[in-house]
Formats: structure tokens, C-alpha cells, sequence
């Protein structure tokens, strides 16, 4: 359930591109030109923004083959909103939307106990070729 005054949108119609990309930012999460992020969410299987009037408060989406495999990214709460049940209800949100799929997620390290609660679990398997490797070992990305 969410708090009174936020509004939910699963289309990438109206977003802020620079809005999102400062939500980003603020949480301490990759961010890019806003052409960027607006190719990737216009490219993602599904998407949800959560909206007090225009500011964006909470995102996130994910990409899939529509068959049996997805990953979520870019899920995102505003901290001034943070607490509130918001990034539950993204996640739970893009999750409706991949049921009978196997799902990976990308997140900030320190966030597991959130996504645990929520079933998932950390994979001794999962690997990555990355665009800046120095950044993603200083943020504990990466061994």
C-alpha cells in the first residue's frame, strides 16, 4: 500500500530523464546522461516510478526475455522517502510481472538483507566484464 499522495506509472510516458538520473545520483548508485538512462528503461521489459505530483520518489525496472529469465536494475527510493515500504512495493511491483521466471537482481553491496527478505539469495556463479573494473572494486563491487 502506498502512502497517500504518490501516484504509480509502469510507462516510461512523462519521465524526467534528469530526475532519474539525480535519484541516482542521491543514492549512491551508477548514473549517466539522461539520454542513456531514458534508451535504457525505453528498452526494459518493465518499469515502475513512483510519483508525489512530478518529483520522482522511487524506480526501478527490469529487463527479460520474456521467457524464463529476468534482472532487475536500477531500483532506487528517494532517502527522504526511505522507510516508508516504497522499494518493496518497486520491487514487488516488477516481480508480479516475471512471474515463472528466474530472476537475478544488481544492487548496492549492504542492501542484501533487504532482497533476502524478499527471496533471494547470493549466487557463488555470477560474474561480470565492467566498462570501469577500478570503480566497481573501490565500491566493493567486485574481488
Amino acid at each position: 500500500m502506498l502512502p497517500p499522495g504518490l501516484t504509480v506509472h509502469s510507462s516510461v510516458t512523462d519521465a524526467d530523464w534528469r530526475q532519474m538520473r539525480d535519484l541516482l545520483a542521491l543514492v549512491g548508485m551508477g548514473h549517466y546522461a539522461p539520454e542513456l538512462h531514458q534508451r535504457a528503461f525505453e528498452n526494459s521489459f518493465a518499469v515502475v516510478f513512483l510519483r508525489e505530483a512530478t518529483r520522482l520518489v522511487a524506480m526501478g525496472r527490469a529487463i527479460s526475455d520474456g521467457a524464463y529469465q529476468a534482472g532487475l536494475y536500477d531500483i532506487a527510493v528517494h532517502p527522504h522517502f526511505q522507510g516508508r515500504g516504497l522499494g518493496r512495493f518497486v520491487l514487488r511491483s516488477l516481480l508480479s510481472q516475471l512471474e515463472g521466471m528466474n530472476v537475478i537482481l544488481y544492487a548496492s553491496p549492504g542492501v542484501e538483507p533487504f532482497y533476502e527478505k524478499e527471496g533471494f539469495r547470493g549466487m557463488r556463479t555470477g560474474m561480470i566484464r565492467s566498462l570501469s573494473p577500478e570503480k566497481m572494486y573501490a565500491r566493493g563491487f567486485i574481488d
